[in-house]
């Protein structure tokens, strides 16, 4: 009888065992279930000026960026061409989001992906795509063009005495909006201050790809046309600006050159204290981190920029401070 008990125990026992073994793993299968990791946040980017220094800079800094938060980044590079951009970023759209990024684009270009953003309900956040506020943006972050028009100003009246009478040439690019902005203010402001403009009107570079090139033959056909008359060249960034610089120098021209962008050739230029008087700084890294910032809080509990547009302050550079500044195509 003893025997018999003794066998009724350990059968008891282990079968006690096996449904707490079997319970032990019903919970745990559950844990892991309630655990799932959540989705990566997703974040459709696009750029059409990948093809020019800072473009390029900003699809490397935000490809390593969403590597370290653990984004699921599609990155479309546009290469100037919205026909191709425009459809590819839309698909993307459609394919789901959590967000949208826009590098130096300008707004009135994209209006098929703004439509496409807003139906689906997906704040897009930008850097240098419009130069005031667009309802297109969660937040847009550009620089002040007035800044780079009244620091400019204020280099080449020095340098020449004045600028009333003086003939200076206007380079700009229309398909940009800083640049496209920031050059009317200074045909205004030469105007304005009794300058004549070279050429009666801005002179229009096609494309950023050849804006050298083009700027160079701006320059020289009207050197070559009006011996002695041109005073200076402002270019609304600094590879138009090297090529006007090439024109002056070809012609034995003392015309004086001032850019935008702060590039390494420009730098170079300036310290050697010829014709290329002084550039302008864009705090690009500084921005991108802001709304790098902004789309992180996003991400966190749907927090929104408190507004929607920013244009923030630019650094003259000259001969004082040139060897001093990280050339923005040499940005990491």
């Amino acid at each position: 009888m003893r025997k018999k008990f003794t066998g009724i125990v350990a059968i008891a026992a282990i079968a006690a065992v096996a449904a707490l073994a079997l319970t032990g793993c019903s919970t745990t299968a559950s844990a892991s279930d309630a655990a799932a990791p959540a989705k990566p946040f997703k974040v459709v980017a696009f750029t059409s000026g990948n093809q020019v220094p800072i473009g390029a800079w900003w699809v490397k800094a935000l490809t390593a960026k969403a590597a370290e938060l653990g984004w699921d980044l599609t990155m479309i590079q546009g290469d100037f061409d919205f026909q191709k951009m425009n459809p590819a970023v839309e698909s993307a759209i459609g394919q789901g989001a959590d967000a949208v990024f826009d590098g130096f684009t300008d707004v009135a270009s994209i209006g098929s992906i703004v439509t496409a953003a807003k139906d689906a309900n997906i704040p897009m956040f930008a850097i240098d795509s419009a130069t005031s506020a667009q309802d297109a943006f969660a937040i847009n972050i550009t620089t002040d063009q007035q800044a780079i028009a009244d620091k400019s100003m204020a280099v080449l009246d020095k340098a020449l005495g004045g600028v009333k009478g003086k003939t200076i040439m206007v380079i700009g690019h229309d398909p940009h909006p800083g640049i496209r902005l920031r050059a009317a203010l200074m045909e205004k402001a030469l105007t304005a201050a009794g300058a004549i403009i070279a050429g009666g009107e801005i002179q229009k570079v096609a494309s950023p790809a050849t804006g050298r090139t083009e700027s160079l033959a701006f320059v020289s056909a009207y050197i070559t046309a009006n011996p002695g008359q041109l005073d200076a060249v402002w270019t609304g960034w600094d590879d138009s600006a090297m090529g006007a610089l090439k024109a002056i120098d070809e012609a034995g021209s003392k015309a004086k050159v001032v850019g935008v962008n702060a590039e390494a050739e420009a730098l170079a230029e300036i310290q050697k204290g010829g014709n290329f008087l002084a550039t302008i700084e864009q705090p690009w890294p500084a921005i991108f981190d802001t709304v790098i910032a902004d789309m992180v809080a996003y991400q966190k509990d749907g927090t929104m920029p408190a507004k929607n547009y920013d244009a923030v302050g630019v650094n003259l550079v000259d001969m004082s401070n040139a060897a001093s500044i990280t050339p923005s195509d040499k940005l990491k």
